[in-house]
């Protein structure tokens, strides 16, 4: 299956110092993404498989394909949970309904 990644609209994003901080609009939890994370950041726009993003990470960086897999996976299902990250099987054109934490 391949999934596609999109950063929410509702995010405030910035980067400082050259880093990226970024906000959760839940909850107001703030995240400092590492070069890894900016990428995969930067990279989710909705249209990119993660399996292109998974490319990137490799060459861009020393790692096996299924140690960025993983990694990317775990932060991925972080954001969100935050409402940072949209996650989909399909490429994602629209911000999709915002959903209440149960």
């Amino acid at each position: 299956m391949t999934t596609y990644l999109a950063r929410s609209k509702q995010v405030a994003a910035r980067m400082l110092g050259g880093e990226m901080m970024i906000m959760s609009p839940r909850d107001t939890t703030l995240f400092n993404l590492n070069d890894v994370g900016s990428v995969i950041w930067e990279s989710a726009d909705g249209k990119t498989p993660l399996d292109e993003i998974i490319a990137r990470l490799c060459a861009e960086f020393d790692v096996t394909p299924d140690v960025a897999r993983q990694d990317a996976e775990t932060f991925i299902q972080e954001l969100a949970e935050h409402g940072i990250m949209h996650v989909s099987d399909r490429p994602i054109t629209a911000e999709p309904p915002r959903q209440e934490p149960t």
